[in-house]
Protein backbone atom coordinates (compact mmCIF):
# COMPACT_ATOMS: atom_id res chain seq x y z
CA UNK A 1 0.00 0.00 0.00
CA UNK A 2 1.18 3.23 -0.82
CA UNK A 3 2.06 5.82 1.27
CA UNK A 4 2.41 9.50 1.24
CA UNK A 5 5.17 12.48 2.66
CA UNK A 6 2.98 15.11 3.41
CA UNK A 7 3.71 18.73 4.24
CA UNK A 8 1.54 22.05 6.22
CA UNK A 9 -1.85 22.73 3.45
CA UNK A 10 -3.40 25.73 3.62
CA UNK A 11 -6.45 25.14 5.38
CA UNK A 12 -8.35 27.82 2.90
CA UNK A 13 -8.00 25.30 0.21
CA UNK A 14 -8.96 22.01 1.47
CA UNK A 15 -12.29 21.88 -0.70
CA UNK A 16 -9.54 20.42 -3.03
CA UNK A 17 -9.88 17.32 -2.04
CA UNK A 18 -13.48 17.23 0.12
CA UNK A 19 -15.59 18.51 -2.53
CA UNK A 20 -18.32 16.16 -2.68
CA UNK A 21 -20.54 15.99 -5.03
CA UNK A 22 -20.96 17.42 -8.92
CA UNK A 23 -21.47 21.20 -9.74
CA UNK A 24 -25.10 21.88 -9.71
CA UNK A 25 -27.40 24.89 -11.07
CA UNK A 26 -29.62 25.88 -8.63
CA UNK A 27 -32.86 27.27 -9.90
CA UNK A 28 -35.33 29.79 -8.29
CA UNK A 29 -38.27 32.13 -8.59
CA UNK A 30 -39.73 34.23 -6.29
CA UNK A 31 -42.06 37.65 -7.09
CA UNK A 32 -42.39 37.05 -11.35
CA UNK A 33 -38.67 36.34 -10.86
CA UNK A 34 -36.18 33.57 -11.80
CA UNK A 35 -32.69 33.27 -11.15
CA UNK A 36 -30.04 30.78 -11.20
CA UNK A 37 -26.95 29.95 -9.43
CA UNK A 38 -24.01 27.44 -9.40
CA UNK A 39 -23.19 25.59 -6.16
CA UNK A 40 -20.35 23.40 -5.47
CA UNK A 41 -21.22 22.18 -2.27
CA UNK A 42 -24.05 20.15 -1.05
CA UNK A 43 -24.45 16.97 0.61
CA UNK A 44 -26.84 14.45 0.59
CA UNK A 45 -28.24 14.73 4.42
CA UNK A 46 -31.09 11.74 4.12
CA UNK A 47 -32.17 8.79 1.95
CA UNK A 48 -35.84 9.28 3.15
CA UNK A 49 -36.97 11.11 3.29
CA UNK A 50 -34.16 12.37 0.55
CA UNK A 51 -33.01 15.35 2.16
CA UNK A 52 -29.97 17.66 0.94
CA UNK A 53 -28.09 20.43 2.68
CA UNK A 54 -25.84 23.46 1.24
CA UNK A 55 -24.70 26.37 2.05
CA UNK A 56 -25.59 29.68 0.06
CA UNK A 57 -24.25 32.86 1.03
CA UNK A 58 -26.33 35.61 2.34
CA UNK A 59 -24.85 38.05 -0.25
CA UNK A 60 -26.03 35.93 -2.83
CA UNK A 61 -29.22 36.55 -4.88
CA UNK A 62 -30.50 32.98 -4.75
CA UNK A 63 -30.24 33.37 -0.97
CA UNK A 64 -33.12 35.50 -0.51
CA UNK A 65 -35.53 34.00 -3.12
CA UNK A 66 -34.92 30.49 -1.60
CA UNK A 67 -35.32 31.63 1.69
CA UNK A 68 -38.61 33.39 1.04
CA UNK A 69 -40.27 31.12 -1.35
CA UNK A 70 -38.86 28.10 0.85
CA UNK A 71 -38.00 26.51 -2.59
CA UNK A 72 -35.93 25.85 -5.50
CA UNK A 73 -34.64 23.15 -7.68
CA UNK A 74 -31.52 21.36 -8.12
CA UNK A 75 -29.98 20.71 -11.84
CA UNK A 76 -27.46 18.91 -12.59
CA UNK A 77 -25.57 19.63 -15.17
CA UNK A 78 -22.90 17.28 -17.41
CA UNK A 79 -19.50 18.37 -18.72
CA UNK A 80 -20.62 19.64 -22.26
CA UNK A 81 -22.60 22.55 -19.58
CA UNK A 82 -19.10 23.46 -18.38
CA UNK A 83 -18.67 27.01 -19.71
CA UNK A 84 -22.18 27.50 -18.60
CA UNK A 85 -22.05 26.50 -15.11
CA UNK A 86 -19.17 29.20 -14.52
CA UNK A 87 -20.67 31.90 -16.53
CA UNK A 88 -23.39 31.53 -14.23
CA UNK A 89 -21.17 31.50 -11.08
CA UNK A 90 -19.50 34.80 -12.29
CA UNK A 91 -22.88 36.44 -12.89
CA UNK A 92 -25.48 38.24 -10.88
CA UNK A 93 -29.20 37.20 -11.01
CA UNK A 94 -29.58 41.14 -9.55
CA UNK A 95 -28.59 42.30 -13.28
CA UNK A 96 -29.22 39.56 -15.91
CA UNK A 97 -31.71 37.05 -16.70
CA UNK A 98 -29.21 33.93 -16.65
CA UNK A 99 -32.09 31.90 -18.29
CA UNK A 100 -32.36 34.15 -21.09
CA UNK A 101 -28.07 35.22 -21.22
CA UNK A 102 -26.76 31.77 -21.42
CA UNK A 103 -29.69 29.96 -23.28
CA UNK A 104 -30.99 27.63 -21.30
CA UNK A 105 -34.83 26.42 -21.55
CA UNK A 106 -37.02 26.86 -18.08
CA UNK A 107 -39.45 24.60 -17.58
CA UNK A 108 -42.19 23.88 -15.16
CA UNK A 109 -41.36 21.97 -12.39
CA UNK A 110 -45.19 19.67 -10.79
CA UNK A 111 -44.46 20.56 -7.29
CA UNK A 112 -42.38 23.80 -6.51
CA UNK A 113 -42.80 26.99 -8.59
CA UNK A 114 -38.57 27.53 -9.54
CA UNK A 115 -38.17 26.33 -12.99
CA UNK A 116 -36.27 23.13 -14.14
CA UNK A 117 -33.18 23.45 -16.32
CA UNK A 118 -34.16 21.72 -19.47
CA UNK A 119 -30.46 20.75 -20.75
CA UNK A 120 -29.64 19.63 -17.45
CA UNK A 121 -29.34 15.99 -17.13
CA UNK A 122 -31.13 15.43 -13.86
CA UNK A 123 -33.57 18.07 -11.67
CA UNK A 124 -34.47 17.46 -8.65
CA UNK A 125 -37.57 19.42 -7.00
CA UNK A 126 -36.70 20.73 -3.18
CA UNK A 127 -38.61 22.61 -0.76
CA UNK A 128 -36.90 23.60 2.42
CA UNK A 129 -37.66 21.01 5.16
CA UNK A 130 -35.23 22.92 8.27
CA UNK A 131 -34.41 26.50 8.25
CA UNK A 132 -33.12 26.62 11.56
CA UNK A 133 -29.62 26.63 10.80
CA UNK A 134 -30.38 29.82 8.13
CA UNK A 135 -29.74 32.41 10.60
CA UNK A 136 -26.50 31.62 11.95
CA UNK A 137 -24.54 28.96 9.20
CA UNK A 138 -26.90 30.40 6.09
CA UNK A 139 -27.37 26.55 5.80
CA UNK A 140 -30.59 24.98 3.86
CA UNK A 141 -31.87 21.57 4.46
CA UNK A 142 -33.77 20.72 1.53
CA UNK A 143 -36.45 18.22 0.51
CA UNK A 144 -36.60 16.62 -2.85
CA UNK A 145 -39.90 16.41 -3.43
CA UNK A 146 -40.00 14.96 -7.56
CA UNK A 147 -36.54 14.07 -9.06
CA UNK A 148 -36.70 14.06 -13.11
CA UNK A 149 -33.37 12.16 -14.35
CA UNK A 150 -33.45 9.71 -18.09
CA UNK A 151 -32.34 6.07 -17.83
CA UNK A 152 -29.26 6.52 -19.56
CA UNK A 153 -26.46 7.26 -19.44
CA UNK A 154 -26.92 5.62 -15.50
CA UNK A 155 -23.51 7.50 -14.70
CA UNK A 156 -23.03 10.65 -16.70
CA UNK A 157 -19.92 12.41 -16.74
CA UNK A 158 -20.31 15.15 -14.20
CA UNK A 159 -18.23 18.66 -13.33
CA UNK A 160 -16.81 18.76 -9.79
CA UNK A 161 -15.11 21.66 -8.36
CA UNK A 162 -11.96 21.60 -6.84
CA UNK A 163 -11.26 25.90 -6.22
CA UNK A 164 -9.44 28.56 -7.46
CA UNK A 165 -10.80 27.46 -11.28
CA UNK A 166 -9.87 24.00 -11.42
CA UNK A 167 -12.71 21.12 -12.17
CA UNK A 168 -12.75 17.50 -12.32
CA UNK A 169 -14.64 15.51 -14.61
CA UNK A 170 -16.42 12.68 -13.27
CA UNK A 171 -14.56 9.37 -15.07
CA UNK A 172 -14.11 5.92 -14.48
CA UNK A 173 -16.48 3.55 -11.67
CA UNK A 174 -15.00 1.46 -9.93
CA UNK A 175 -17.76 -1.60 -8.95
CA UNK A 176 -16.96 -3.27 -5.30
CA UNK A 177 -20.78 -4.24 -5.06
CA UNK A 178 -19.11 -8.23 -4.58
CA UNK A 179 -17.86 -6.27 -1.46
CA UNK A 180 -20.94 -4.64 -0.12
CA UNK A 181 -22.91 -5.66 2.87
CA UNK A 182 -26.13 -4.04 3.99
CA UNK A 183 -25.84 -2.10 7.37
CA UNK A 184 -27.75 -3.88 10.01
CA UNK A 185 -29.67 -1.02 11.37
Amino acid sequence: MKTFKKKDFPVDQIRRFLEPGPIVLVSSFWKGKTNIMTMGWHTVMEFSPSLVGCMITSENHSFEMIRRSKECVINIPTVELAEVAVGIGNTSGREIDKFEHFGLTAVKAQKVKAPLIQECFANYECKLADSRLLRKYNFFILEVVKAHAPASPKYPQTLHYRGQGVFMVSGESLNLRRMFKPQNL
